[in-house]
């Protein structure tokens, strides 16, 4: 059966606290995710001085202050944070993930040990963050918010020509606008980039609820990425379009649901569970009165009722003409050894 990898974005949800994270650990963890995904980054190199906060940043936080960096800086984790947070997640039996937002960042999570390298949305048109990823070997997985299809390919060819494998290479569809408008999702994009470029495709979500990442599984992501926090009503910048722990744990299990409900041969026939209902829902052929042997049958004296398990409707006609060996009784079931 084909499994869904879901990660469960913690992000920036913990507001730069360990105990935070680890109650986000918990949550994931509890919810049935496959991992749990924070940010790894210093302030200081991932935005400037000048950097303004996004406009659904300001309105989620409402200090007053515009400034991107003063707002990240909060929400650094500390390499102790990470070590600390790692080993954390192999007590709880989930894989530990992180977004590193710049070289120096991805090389101390690769010696963190994690598996996986995942490419934000807005790095993905930073050539040389891309190259410096490809070389590490991994397995890659890559965000597409408010690219263009040129933009993929440009990204993508860069992966592969600095050494990347693009058998390894996972692409997700994704919208930055925190929430998604529903009528801004596009889903079908997702379809449009596997088509075009025969890569392994999956859907990083931020729509309010669960609706949308469920759709893209049924779809055919293979990676599902979602926002989650511990309480919608903390500060910080993320909290609002995410999911609440128990909301992250019906997404898993819609989504566990819905890989069931897309596995098998792909033909049309009765399954296992539906067999034993054939006979209690479909009809088959039975007398509508009482006639006596040596009697004609003519179409007036059948009816068609449950169970179905007798003579199929289907095959009524042969039974037109036929000659009763013996009496019959109203509501009886027809039985080929009735007929000459």
């Amino acid at each position: 059966m084909k499994k869904t990898l879901i990660i469960a974005e913690a992000g920036v949800n913990h507001n730069g606290s360990l105990e935070n994270g680890k109650k986000l650990i918990d949550a994931a963890s509890v919810a049935g995710a496959d991992y749990v995904k924070f940010q790894t980054f210093k302030a200081s190199k991932l935005v400037s001085t000048h950097a303004k906060k996004a406009k659904y940043q300001q309105q989620n936080l409402n200090d007053g202050d515009i400034s991107q960096q003063a707002m990240i800086k909060n929400l650094e984790l500390s390499a102790e944070m990470h070590y600390e947070l790692f080993d954390y997640c192999k007590t709880k039996g989930i894989k530990f993930l992180s977004t590193g937002f710049d070289e120096e960042s991805n090389d101390f999570l690769e010696k963190l040990g994690i598996d996986v390298f995942k490419i934000p949305s807005g790095e993905i048109t930073n050539k040389p963050y891309l190259q410096h990823i490809a070389i590490k070997g991994k397995h890659i997985i890559l965000s597409t918010g408010m690219a263009t299809i040129s933009e993929i390919e440009a990204a993508l060819n860069t992966l592969i020509s600095a050494g990347a494998d693009k058998n390894q290479i996972t692409i997700l569809h994704c919208n930055t606008e925190y929430p998604t408008p529903m009528e801004d999702v596009n889903l079908r994009a997702m379809l449009h980039i596997g088509e075009t470029f025969k890569v392994k495709v999956g859907y990083s979500d931020h729509t309010l609820g669960i609706e949308v990442p469920i759709a893209a599984v049924a779809l055919g992501a293979i990676v599902i990425e979602k926002h989650f926090t511990l309480d919608r009503n903390m500060p910080g910048p993320d909290h609002k379009a995410s999911l609440e722990p128990q909301e992250l744990k019906e997404m898993v299990k819609a989504i566990r649901n819905i890989e069931l409900a897309t596995t098998g041969s792909g033909t049309k026939e009765p399954s296992p569970s539906e067999i034993p209902n054939i006979p209690v829902a479909r009809k088959s052929i039975h007398y509508n009165t009482s006639l006596f042997r040596g009697h004609k049958i003519a179409f007036k004296d059948l009816v068609m009722k449950r169970p179905g398990d007798g003579i199929s409707p289907m095959e009524y006609e042969k039974c037109i003409g036929k000659i009763l060996k013996s009496d019959v009784s109203e509501d009886q079931i027809m039985k080929w050894e009735d007929l000459l």
